[in-house]
């Protein structure tokens, strides 16, 4: 989820140091939304799930995946856009683009290996084809990487701007036709691996919300997208400000907007269809808005704050969100779960989530560290292993 596509390892120059910093935050953030959602959720005995408290946590746990989704496509576009200006071709960043959203994807797949192993012998067979949040993360990068090869142009200018406009396009289609295909037009005539990737039936003949298909998740990443190629124009580098502001006065507009067509006396949909918290557009519009305004307030931290003064641990665990993502699962939900399933208190459940993350800072700094070693030895090699480190 951090480090989508690396820019090193596609030939783009690196940014200046902290423009982007914004982005890693918002992943940090995202990781600690999905932290708290995630102990909280794991470990609260049945009395603490029916408090006040409760219910904001789990609201708040409706964010980091459409953040994490939201920012493969953001990084996407923003790789994508880099090598247009470098004149690498249109196949080549699509290939790239397509293949590390199929590293993920198959890193998805190894994770419900090892979550199916490690839950043995309680864990049913069919959790191996599970749609989790890690295989529509690198199916999202892999339809991105299509639509910008699809948007592709003359010039990196034109090309951009039919992405922003495609992007958007694309993301409203997947938002309005979920609630069909939730319900009254479901595929139900495909093997039920295959559906849940639609809809996310799994096993149960109808929809869980819980899972992660292509319709609505997908609709995150394309909205990303669009805001990359826009942050990424020269339009949106010589107003950077302008524009993120811009982003996040839309982004309100866009929760208003959700709320006037919730409330509003004629819908698209019958009531026997629509489902606000879960496959309603009104629902995609508002989070995607929350995003957007999101933006605004990481860039102002990151630019005018004090998120880089000094050490960020927010940032810290942007940097390596995939990581720490998928070490703390084991620690939380897993065999491993370093408090009893379903038995806490708030006040246990918090002192766990206390651990949870400075357990995952520290290993992430560790990373961090470990891999800037990997890279001065690199650098200190002879001939031959630096131009094999430089080719790969």
């Amino acid at each position: 989820m951090a480090d989508q596509i690396q820019v090193a390892t596609l030939g783009g120059a690196p940014a200046k140091p902290g423009r982007l910093a914004y982005i890693d935050w918002l992943r940090g953030l995202a990781c600690l939304g999905m932290f708290q959602a995630h102990c909280y959720n794991s470990w609260l005995n049945a009395d603490a799930r029916q408090t006040e408290f409760y219910r904001w946590s789990q609201a708040v746990a409706t964010l980091p995946a459409p953040l994490f989704i939201f920012l493969a496509g953001l990084s996407s576009a923003m790789i994508t856009q880099r090598l247009r200006e470098k004149g690498v071709s249109c196949n080549a960043i699509a290939r790239t683009t397509i293949l590390r959203g199929a590293e993920i994807f198959g890193l998805g797949l190894l994770f419900r290996g090892q979550e199916y192993l490690l839950g043995l012998p309680k864990s049913p067979w069919t959790d191996l084809l599970r749609v989790d949040v890690l295989n529509i993360l690198g199916l999202s990068i892999m339809l991105v990487g299509a639509l910008c090869w699809l948007t592709a142009a003359a010039t990196p200018d034109i090309s951009g701007k039919k992405g922003i406009g495609w992007g958007l396009f694309a993301a409203a289609v997947i938002a309005v036709a979920t609630p069909w295909l939730w319900t009254t037009h479901q595929p139900s005539w495909l093997p039920w691996p295959l559906e849940s990737y639609i809809n996310g039936v799994h096993t149960f003949a109808q929809p869980q919300p819980w899972l992660f298909p292509i319709f609505p998740w997908v609709a995150f990443a394309f909205v990303g997208s669009a805001v990359g190629f826009l942050l990424f124009s020269d339009f949106g580098r010589k107003r950077e400000v302008a524009v993120i502001v811009a982003l996040g006065v839309a982004g309100i507009a866009a929760s208003l907007l959700s709320m006037f067509f919730d409330a509003a006396p004629v819908h698209w949909y019958s009531a026997a269809i629509y489902d606000y918290w879960h496959t309603s557009p009104n629902f995609f519009l508002v989070r995607a808005g929350i995003l957007l305004a999101l933006i605004l307030v990481a860039y102002a931290w990151c630019r005018w704050g004090w998120a880089q003064r000094g050490f960020s641990p927010i940032i810290q665990l942007g940097n390596t969100s995939l990581m720490v993502y998928w070490v703390h699962i084991e620690f939380v939900y897993g065999r491993f779960s370093i408090l009893p399933k379903g038995r806490c208190s708030i006040w246990e459940a918090t002192a766990g989530l206390v651990i949870i993350f400075l357990a995952m800072l520290a290993l992430s700094v560790l990373r961090t560290r470990w891999k800037k070693r990997q890279a001065k030895a690199l650098r200190a090699s002879p001939g031959p292993a630096a131009a094999t480190a430089e080719s790969g």
